[in-house]
């Protein structure tokens, strides 16, 4: 069974989430769990998800219906049907692969491939 070693800290960011938010935010942790462990800490604006080495992605919104997460990669993947926005970091290597869940059927066969990418990276 997956470890998801949490930061105290993160649960100001779900405080008075809705439901369905709640359950896409840990739908979201569980799929990532089938890949590996990841612990979560929270920065001042989001909350970020480690595979133990490095940053693999960031929670940066909780909405009323969604969440929304970014993926860092060293190379752009314009080429799928997932990611709503792919912008590269100013004066770096990284592009941001911007990822919007609505509902637990968004992380499709897809998704999970970018997911385990982001993790083995």
């Amino acid at each position: 069974m997956p470890i998801i070693h949490t930061d105290p800290e993160v649960e100001n960011f779900l405080a008075g989430k809705s439901e369905h938010t709640m359950a896409l935010y840990h739908h979201f942790l569980e799929r990532f769990g089938e890949i590996g462990d990841i612990s979560l800490q929270a920065t001042k604006t989001m909350i970020g998800l480690s595979n133990g080495n490095k940053r693999i992605a960031w929670v940066t919104q909780l909405g009323k219906n969604f969440i929304h997460v970014v993926f860092p990669f060293r190379e752009p993947y314009l080429n799928n049907l997932c990611f709503q926005k792919v912008g590269q970091v100013p004066g770096a290597t990284q592009f941001n692969h911007h990822l919007r869940l609505y509902f637990k059927d968004d992380i499709n066969d897809e998704v999970f491939r970018y997911m385990q990418k982001a993790y083995l990276l």
